[in-house]
């Protein structure tokens, strides 16, 4: 027992295996019980799921409350809004890698869900790093602000540019070195095929298995953005990760709702930037210019009203165009 009381980046062992035991069992329960067998999810579906999510990562919020404080808590639900809401963006990119794979709704959440294994790992990583870093460089926290400032800025100047799958230099690398099947072979994303003119077979990788690549290569470029916002709300380790999974468990559900209305959210980005603004200025206002540091409650309400807002104000404004056609349960 005393194993789990070790110190892992400040907190018991304990509380890492809980949170990834939680994990494992939702994953479980998602891929072997509710999608034991590949089906195409509907609008009703999608939000159901993702209702179950939010629930489930805001629950969490309490735990954390009660274990860690009131302030991690607070700063937990901040990552938790600022997390799913940056990855929101992320929909179209991975929207516009099933559409040049042309992976069927079917299939779709297989890939979204195998992804959530490389996120667990690759966050961990890239966490852990960030974590060191900030613990022996504190300025370091400077170069995030900067970075999220002018990432906001840019954000607010360019322009709804379109993700350019075939241009990738990681899919062009699989293509040239590895054998790959022209067709989907249903929802596997390995198979065994014959040689051309030999009797030998060999293993292939099929398009949904790319696909799956190019959505955890879409997530860590999307990391970049998002890791170094939530170490700017906080740096506790634990409370990056744990906010940054939760919020992605709740958005792969929720993208197939989402997929289809993306076009409705025409002021999200606008919003999304504002945030990163206000994330990146309120650490300049505490660091450099000496201002008491902001409540973790105050931002929070800052952040839920500039999303809240723009989503509000973009469902009004495109309130007259034509509703896309989506399949229901």
């Amino acid at each position: 027992m005393e194993v789990l009381l070790i110190d892992v980046l400040g907190k018991p062992l304990w509380t890492w295996a809980a949170f990834l035991t939680l994990i494992v069992l939702l994953l479980v329960f998602d891929l072997g019980v509710l999608h034991r067998k590949s089906h195409e999810i509907g609008v009703r579906e999608s939000l159901a799921l993702s209702a179950f999510y939010i629930t489930i990562g805001s629950a969490f919020s309490l735990w954390v409350w009660q274990h860690l404080g009131e302030k991690a808590a607070l700063d937990y639900l901040t990552g938790f809004v600022v997390e799913k809401s940056l990855a929101l963006d992320n929909i179209f990119v991975i929207a516009t890698i099933f559409a040049y794979f042309g992976v069927p709704r079917a299939y779709q959440h297989r890939v979204l869900i195998y992804g959530i294994l490389g996120v667990i790992l690759l966050r961990g990583l890239m966490i852990g790093a960030g974590a060191a870093v900030v613990t022996r460089f504190e300025w370091v926290l400077l170069l995030f602000a900067a970075f999220l400032i002018f990432t906001g800025v840019k954000m607010l100047r360019a322009g709804d540019a379109e993700y350019d799958v075939s241009a990738n230099p990681v899919l062009r690398f699989i293509r040239r070195h590895f054998r790959v099947t022209d067709a989907l072979h249903g929802e596997r994303f390995f198979v065994r095929l014959p040689l051309r003119g030999s009797g030998k077979a060999a293993l292939f990788a099929t398009p949904l298995f790319l696909a799956l690549v190019m959505v955890e290569l879409a997530d860590v470029i999307f990391a970049v953005d998002s890791i170094p916002a939530i170490f700017a709300i906080t740096t506790d380790p634990y409370i990056v990760y744990t906010s940054n999974i939760f919020a992605i468990l709740g958005l792969r559900a929720l993208y197939f709702a989402l997929s289809a209305m993306m076009h409705r959210f025409v002021y999200l980005k606008t919003a999304l930037s504002l945030v990163l603004i206000f994330i990146g200025g309120k650490v300049f206002a505490a660091e450099l210019l000496g201002i008491e540091k902001i409540p973790p409650a105050l931002s929070l309400g800052v952040t839920l009203a500039l999303l809240t807002g723009g989503i509000c104000y973009s469902l009004w404004k495109t309130r007259a165009e034509p509703r896309k056609e989506s399949r229901a349960d």
